[in-house]
């Protein structure tokens, strides 16, 4: 058995799940944030049987997808006297990233 931790964009949560759902995968869905734009994001666990992993990782591959999307920088800290002009940046969000781990012990109580 593995587990299948995959760190979404929000808007792909909630059609993956639905997804991972009608193939009887069982999944839950965490509200997390981090990475560089420290934007919200979601992470997706699932317990997978080791002959289902790569129809899992299919599954996520049809549901995440990236895109571009304008940021604004966060300023650096500044001297006195200087000033920070923000620029929005386009930067490449969403896909996914999966992290394939084994499972030494699964109990359902």
């Amino acid at each position: 058995m593995k587990l299948l931790v995959a760190i979404v964009h929000p808007e792909d949560a909630g059609p993956l799940v639905d997804a991972l759902l009608d193939r009887e995968f069982r999944a839950t869905r965490l509200h997390s944030s981090g990475g560089f734009l420290k934007q919200s994001n979601a992470t997706v666990l699932l317990g997978v049987e080791d002959d289902a992993v790569e129809e899992a990782l299919g599954i996520v591959r049809e549901n995440c997808h990236s895109r571009t999307q304008l940021v604004n920088p966060m300023p650096p800290i500044l001297e006195p006297g200087e000033f920070f002009l923000p620029y929005p940046l386009e930067v490449e969000v969403g896909g996914a990233t999966v992290f394939v781990l084994p499972v030494e012990r699964f109990e359902k109580l």
